[in-house]
C-alpha cells in the first residue's frame, strides 16, 4: 500500500501565494501520474493539475497561468506551486498519484489540506 501525506495548505490573502508538497511512501511499483485535485464546499471534487511520468501536465482552465506542478521522482513528490491566488480557490487540495500494479492502475488519495483565500 501507498501512503500519501500532504502539507502546505493554510490561509493567505488574495493574490498571494502557497506552495503544496505531498510525499508518496510505502509499497510504490511504477507511478505513471500525480495529480492535485480540489473540492470546494458544496462543489464536486476537480481536477486542478496533472503530471505524468513523461513530464506531460495539464491543468484546469481555471487554474492555467497561475499554478504550476512539479514533481520529483526521486523522492517521489508532487508539489503544486499556486500565485496569484483568487478567493474562488478555496478549496481542500487532495494529492493524487495513479501507480501501475502488474498492467491494472491502482488510485491512491492524500487525506486534503484546506486552502482558504480570504483578505
Amino acid at each position: 500500500q501507498m501512503q500519501l501525506v500532504e502539507s502546505g495548505g493554510g490561509l493567505v490573502q488574495p493574490g498571494g501565494s502557497l506552495r503544496l508538497s505531498c510525499a508518496a511512501s510505502g509499497r510504490i511499483f511504477s507511478i505513471i501520474s500525480m495529480a492535485w485535485y480540489r473540492q470546494a464546499p458544496g462543489k464536486e471534487r476537480e481536477l486542478a493539475a496533472i503530471i505524468y511520468s513523461g513530464g506531460t501536465t495539464t491543468y484546469a482552465d481555471s487554474v492555467k497561468g497561475r499554478f504550476t506542478i512539479s514533481r520529483d521522482n526521486a523522492k517521489n513528490m508532487v508539489y503544486l506551486q499556486m500565485n496569484s491566488l483568487k478567493p474562488e480557490d478555496t478549496a481542500v487540495y487532495y494529492c493524487y498519484v495513479g501507480d501501475r500494479v502488474y498492467g491494472s492502475i491502482r488510485n491512491y488519495w492524500g487525506q486534503g489540506t484546506q486552502v482558504t483565500v480570504s483578505s
